[in-house]
């Protein structure tokens, strides 16, 4: 048995223990006689502050801890897609088969099987100069091509032996002149960010098929962006569609100190999900990491890490990965109760003085970039991390160092979510500091005139906005026919197309060019309106009355393969429905 430590102390998740071997920060330990996992956070000479990822209750002062002698590390490799992982990548699925549905301590489960078969075909051949990163093979699994890459801490060398053929993900499926044998299974530390060649420009947006994000508020390909919102607001719903409909190829899931229901629902939910790509499940390409309220703090403020390094290992195969944190809230309050363990001083409402900076390590680690290897292979980790403020206060430390770090920000307001105006995003408080790295793309992919549509429709909003406080104060009566035409605008674009239903099978999902053709649709007849209206052919109340109001209404539910025609009607439509009307007489 190793030479170990002992435990002195114990006060909640975190223990103090003295005279471990070689202890070193970050180090993984086993504690107790149990072996509950834990890791060294401080060291103080011979002293060490270990958290304690498991329920430390039953734990007694001069129990054993001995070190592992290395950091908390993933493993990565075929079988890691349909799995649905605690905070430290334990297979909760494969606990349930051997324990039950409650999981014991100090049990130890590998995170991926070691007796399943994998059909590997190589993509290099013998002789070949191979170096980190390289693809030297592929793996079938469900529908996606898994890419097995030489690991990012080896050496390059030529091939001496490959061979396709039927492998665990243990045994050896290339050899290398310099003597390393190469398996499908990889190891890396979660707090270390994997590496890449370099980081590109955010010039491609992330596709969510929400209009409200695709138009006003888009994301960039490797952007970052938050998701505030008090309770009952939206944010799990609002991550489903965005992990169902965005355009990346894999989903990683992190409900990280989520209440038990809310995550029960993901868990329940997303093996249902059917993916609009394929036709089969969504849960074939996403991992689940599943980290409730009242497991153990320890795990919860590791469980970031494990999903980001995840989200980064299919980068690494050239893929783009969207990696969805819910909620980051949850995450930065486990910091603090381990901080107030440790007795560090507290910052702003208790949080340690270290908040920004941890959550800048975390949101960081997303990016578009050149990956290592041969050749100019590209991918990508898109991170939108879900905040939970108290009371919907967004003035919270947690919130407001998430916005000094994060690209887009999207505030959920609970007034909407109570009108049942879904996705509930208000936008007015809501922006994108990805709109103009991503404007050629919209100009080339899109329409040329994209991003004036974008701002005339912001400009209605925010004119809206303006005029509702003095509705408020006055009355409609005040104002004049232009301006009660702005507020009929602005209501038509908050319900007939800032409103989408998730649960729609046509309007859950808006592709770039629908997106585009709803607001068009809705700008045009606003300018013939005020134009019709300048010229006395129309009152405010003919505007209102018009026929054609209806079918914009319903644009929404209009059928992909159906738009390009019911749009150009519609623009047809428009102008017709203000000819031939004669100047209001003067009363």
């Amino acid at each position: 048995m190793p030479e170990a430590g002992r435990i002195v102390k114990i006060s909640g998740p975190a223990c103090i223990a003295e005279g471990i071997p070689g202890a070193r920060m970050y180090d993984i330990v086993k504690v107790g006689k149990e072996g509950l996992l834990g890791e060294i956070i401080r060291l103080d000479g011979a002293t060490a502050f270990v958290q304690v990822y498991e329920d430390t209750s039953g734990l007694y002062v001069d129990e054993p801890v001995a070190s592992t002698g290395g950091p908390l590390t993933v493993e990565l490799g075929p079988g890691m897609l349909n799995a649905i992982y605690d905070g430290i990548q334990r297979p909760l699925n494969l606990i349930e088969e051997r324990e039950g549905p409650f999981i014991g301590r100090g049990v130890v489960v590998n995170s991926i099987d070691r007796e399943r078969k994998w059909d590997f075909v190589p993509t290099v051949q013998v002789g070949d100069t191979v170096q980190p990163g390289d693809v030297i093979g592929e793996v079938k699994e469900f529908s996606f091509t898994h890419r097995i890459l030489v690991p990012a801490d080896a050496r390059g060398a030529k091939v001496a032996h490959i061979a396709p053929g039927s492998f665990n993900v243990v045994e050896p499926v290339c050899r290398l002149d310099n003597g390393a044998e190469l398996a499908m299974l990889q190891r890396w530390a979660v707090r270390i960010p994997r590496p890449a060649k370099r980081k590109l420009d955010p010039g491609e947006p992330f596709l969510t098929g929400q209009r409200v994000f695709d138009l006003l508020f888009p994301i960039a390909m490797g952007g970052a962006a938050a998701i505030p919102g008090p309770f009952g607001s939206g944010k799990t719903v609002m991550q489903q569609s965005l992990a169902k409909w965005g355009n990346a190829q894999i989903i990683v899931y992190v409900g990280c100190g989520e209440r038990g229901n809310e995550m029960t629902d993901v868990l329940v939910e997303f093996p249902e999900l059917e993916d609009p790509l394929t036709g089969r499940p969504l849960m074939e390409r996403t991992i689940l990491v599943a980290n409730t309220s009242n497991m153990p703090v320890a795990a919860r403020e590791a469980s970031i890490y494990v999903g980001v390094t995840m989200a980064e290992y299919f980068r690494d195969q050239g893929y783009s990965v969207a990696l969805m944190a819910d909620s980051t809230s949850r995450w930065a309050e486990a910091l603090r109760e381990i901080s107030s363990r440790l007795e560090e001083m507290p910052a702003e409402e208790g949080y340690p003085p270290y908040l920004a900076a941890k959550l800048a390590a975390f949101y960081e680690r997303a990016g578009r970039a050149v990956l290592l290897g041969s050749g100019e292979r590209v991918g990508s980790v898109t991170v939108i991390g879900a905040v939970s403020p108290p009371g919907g206060d967004i003035s919270e430390p947690v919130t407001q160092s998430t916005l000094r770090i994060v690209g887009a920000f999207w505030s959920l307001e609970k007034s909407l979510a109570d009108r049942r105006h879904f996705p509930a995003i208000h936008w007015t408080r809501s922006y994108s500091l990805y709109a103009p790295g991503l404007e050629r793309w919209y100009h080339e992919h899109v329409a040329p005139d994209f991003v004036d549509v974008r701002n005339e429709i912001q400009s209605i909003l925010s004119k809206e906005a303006e005029l509702q406080e003095i509705v408020q104060l006055v009355g409609p009566d005040a104002l004049q026919d232009e301006q009660r035409l702005v507020i009929e605008a602005g209501k038509m674009i908050r319900e007939d197309f800032l409103q989408q239903s998730a649960f729609s099978e046509v309007d859950a999902y808006s592709a770039p060019e629908k997106v585009y053709g709803m607001a068009k649709i809705i700008l045009a007849f606003y300018k013939a309106s005020v134009d019709a209206v300048r010229r006395g052919a129309m009152t405010i109340d003919d505007v209102i009355n018009v026929p054609v109001i209806e079918e914009i209404a319903r644009m929404k539910e209009i059928k992909r393969e159906d738009w390009g025609a019911r749009y150009k009607d519609l623009m047809n439509r428009i102008p017709q429905a203000f000819q031939g009307t004669s100047p209001v007489a003067a009363g």
